[in-house]
């Protein structure tokens, strides 16, 4: 899986979707994903990272699709600040 970056239409807030592995319980699948979000307060700037969750899969799933039909967008720039 990979790591996916959406910024909301004012180009403030921010929500990063990654693979979540919990390194206490070896196993060669990954059943949930780490759900980052902040705040972006000057396009110049790197985000302020405000929190993270991990979330299911079929749960990040929901919220991505959520967001999209809101009118997030997909966006790389951001995708090393995290």
């Amino acid at each position: 899986m990979k790591k996916f970056t959406l910024i909301n239409k004012n180009r403030i807030r921010i929500k990063v979707f990654e693979p979540f592995e919990d390194l206490s319980k070896p196993s060669l699948c990954i059943n949930a994903m780490m759900i980052s979000y902040g705040c972006v307060y000057k396009r110049s700037n790197k985000p302020v990272v405000k929190g993270s969750r991990v979330e299911t899969i079929e749960n990040a799933r929901k919220q991505y699709k959520k967001l999209l039909e809101q009118g997030w967008k997909k966006n790389s720039i951001f995708r090393s600040s995290f």
